[in-house]
């Protein structure tokens, strides 16, 4: 091509459509990628697991023994002095299960906890049967913490949450393309006020029309809100640091990494070990982990979630402010 030719193409409408086109292909690869990486095929990792009773006998050692073989992976084994010990822990989601061994010989009982991790409690389930028969150890299953009927996968939790996310920056995306006369401050009123009201109907609709989870209303409707307030500053940090390419690392960040680790889907100990870790740190899995406790494990709520989702709405909100004359928008000040 030559110079004249390059010049041309550079300054016409086919550059930036072309460069979308390929963007676009490469998007599509990743994001297929990422959600089958994490999702496709959960292979336990390690497993925070409870012990109780008689959890230094033969018996015990024998079924723990051929449970982390079963599953390939490890239960991290937190011994307990009682039951209610035991309970309590599952109850502040430090164990995902309670191995109750009988002191004077017996069926052990596996208790695991659909809402915890509801793949976590299907594969434990199934591995446990087929221990039990293989080692000649009666096996008793109990879930100590069903699901909600209306959610007999565990999935809504990740629904919803996965709902404020993407319209949360979907509505910073219209904002700053049909109301780009808003200045700084009107831009963030306006983010917070669509945050309250589509979290409310987020909640609304889950639970007043389909009734697929009983929530906590007013905490639920309060979390989607924080949920959409944070995606809808991250996507307008990301605006103002890199303009008309934002949506690049707002999808990057809140769909291809973060929605794959959140661990609504499937739960932290199946996921790939770095997504484990990293996915509590972004705003889909902080999103996912307040939701998950405040329907299933009321009044043992973590400050943990809210600070990693206060932390980027701030982190947003301050990169705005202090570099918004890069921010396409606003208007310019009026004469005195």
């Amino acid at each position: 091509m030559s110079d004249s030719r390059w010049a041309a193409f550079k300054q016409s409408p086919f550059l930036p459509a072309t460069v979308l086109l390929l963007l676009i292909s490469a998007a599509a690869g990743l994001f297929a990628g990422s959600y089958t990486y994490a999702m496709a095929n959960p292979t336990p990792h390690s497993i925070p697991t409870a012990v109780t009773g008689a959890y230094d006998q033969p018996p015990a050692r024998r079924f723990v023994a051929g449970m982390e073989r079963a599953l390939s992976a490890s239960l991290k084994v937190h011994p307990y002095a009682s039951r209610a010990a035991a309970m309590r822990a599952v109850e502040q989601q430090r164990v995902f299960a309670v191995v109750d061994a009988p002191a004077h010989g017996g069926a052990i009982t596996l208790n695991v906890s659909s809402a915890s991790g509801a793949t976590v409690a299907q594969v434990l389930g199934q591995a446990a049967a087929s221990v039990g028969r293989a080692t000649g150890t009666p096996v008793v299953l109990h879930d100590l913490k069903p699901l909600q009927k209306g959610d007999p996968r565990g999935l809504a939790i990740f629904y919803i949450s996965l709902a404020a996310v993407v319209i949360g920056f979907i509505g910073a995306i219209q904002l700053s393309v049909h109301a780009k006369a808003l200045n700084p401050m009107e831009r963030i009123a306006f983010t917070a006020a669509y945050a309250l009201l589509g979290g409310f109907t987020i909640a609304a609709v889950v639970d007043w029309w389909l009734h697929a989870l009983r929530l906590p209303f007013m905490e639920s409707w309060l979390i989607l809100a924080l949920t959409m307030f944070t995606s809808g500053m991250v996507f307008t940090m990301f605006n103002t640091l890199f303009g008309r390419w934002a949506m690049l690392p707002t999808w990057g960040l809140m769909v291809l990494l973060g929605n794959p680790s959140s661990g609504g889907a499937v739960s932290w100990p199946l996921l790939p070990s770095p997504l484990g870790t990293i996915g509590r740190w972004l705003p889909p899995g902080a999103s996912v982990n307040a939701q998950h406790t405040a329907v299933y494990f009321r009044g043992d709520q973590h400050a943990f979630p809210f600070l990693v989702l206060a932390g980027w709405a701030v982190l947003g909100c301050a990169v705005f402010l202090i570099w918004r004359h890069r921010h396409p928008g606003g208007r310019p000040p009026e004469p005195a």
